[in-house]
């Protein structure tokens, strides 16, 4: 492969840039080189790759979704985090609050994130209503920091268990990677509690357009699956992207977000 591949990726924080000049500069000691397009908002990232402006899209699951909606399915997801393929929600409460499964929400106020995060606010929607908890039963409270990113800050999702602690809510739905902080103790240390952990899901996945060949992503592939985490040079990135390997996407851990989209009217983009 001659061409150097264009990937489309949202700075949602200043570390990405460091991230991606990492990336950059890993696949410049490959056959398949790179360069990179940092967007503000995953809109315009979806709009960028369907409008082939970018060769690769780094899609949030609710990217990826829209993307295959916005393409009739043309679009295919090429690879993945191995932290992606066991996301998860949790829905927490101040400690010793006693909850004790999501069947306590009932009558209650849940806390959710930004309205485009399949975390923190589509997906919680979602199992409220499998457990039978729709229809009003469980009052939201929404708050809508930092829309178009996804909720890929985590701002959100904070600004939901400061809620929980105000007593402006009675528990909050967050992300695992949010959860796992508080429970390292980085976050809110002792003040928050689990009660409910939902099954796994699929989160963020590389997403390509039939315009780039099976050779072409092939080749790039290979050269990802390389970065090794035993490489200290290698590791370095992968730290800061949150993965210990990069893996083949599990196309059934979106099936849940694509029902929830549906059910829930969630547009094609905000």
């Amino acid at each position: 492969m001659t061409r150097t591949l264009v990937i489309g990726a949202v700075a949602y924080t200043p570390n990405v840039v460091t991230i991606w000049e990492g990336m950059r500069d890993y696949f410049a000691d490959t056959d398949t080189p790179i360069d990179v397009v940092l967007y503000l908002n995953y809109g315009r990232l979806v709009d960028g790759l369907v409008a082939g402006h970018v060769d690769l899209a780094w899609n949030t699951n609710l990217a990826y979704v829209r993307t295959v909606k916005q393409t009739g399915g043309a679009c295919r997801a090429l690879a993945s985090r191995d932290t992606d393929l066991v996301f998860r929600t949790v829905f927490v409460a101040r400690a010793g609050s006693g909850f004790a499964g999501i069947e306590a929400l009932k009558g209650r106020r849940l806390a959710l994130g930004s309205r485009d995060s399949a975390q923190a606010a589509i997906l919680p929607v979602q199992f409220l209503h499998e457990a039978g908890l729709g229809n009003g039963s469980v009052e939201l409270l929404r708050i809508d920091s930092d829309v178009g990113k996804h909720g890929d800050t985590g701002r959100s999702e904070l600004d939901a268990l400061r809620a929980v602690l105000d007593d402006r809510a009675d528990a909050a739905a967050i992300g695992i990677n949010t959860w796992e902080a508080i429970a390292r103790g980085d976050v809110m240390a002792g003040a928050i509690e689990a009660f409910w952990t939902s099954p796994e899901y699929s989160h963020c996945a590389f997403t390509a357009m039939p315009s780039l060949s099976q050779a072409d992503a092939d080749a790039w592939l290979r050269n990802l699956y390389a970065m090794d985490w035993d490489d200290p040079r290698h590791r370095e990135i992968l730290e800061l992207e949150g993965l210990r390997a990069w893996v083949p996407p599990n196309l059934e851990g979106y099936r849940g977000l694509f029902s929830a989209v549906e059910e829930q009217g969630i547009p094609d983009r905000w």
